[in-house]
C-alpha cells in the first residue's frame, strides 16, 4: 500500500492528464477546442496584419522574390 501512495503522488499530474485526455477523446471535444483554436489563431494573425501592414507587406514581398 505504501509503494501505491509513493506512486500515485509521483504520476498524480500525468494520470490526471490522461484521464482528462481520455475523455476529451471520447466525447469528441478536441474537434471543437481544435476550432476554437484556430479561431484565436486567426484573430491574432489578422490583428497583427492590421497593426503592422506595411513590414507584412515587405515581408511578403521579399518571400514572393525569393520564390
Amino acid at each position: 500500500m505504501d509503494s501505491f501512495k509513493k506512486f500515485w503522488s509521483q504520476y498524480k499530474g500525468a494520470i490526471i492528464g490522461i484521464i482528462v485526455a481520455i475523455l476529451i477523446l471520447v466525447t469528441r471535444l478536441h474537434d471543437l477546442i481544435l476550432a476554437i483554436v484556430v479561431l484565436i489563431l486567426g484573430a491574432f494573425i489578422g490583428n497583427y496584419v492590421q497593426q503592422n501592414k506595411e513590414d507584412v507587406k515587405s515581408k511578403l514581398k521579399g518571400f514572393i522574390d525569393k520564390m
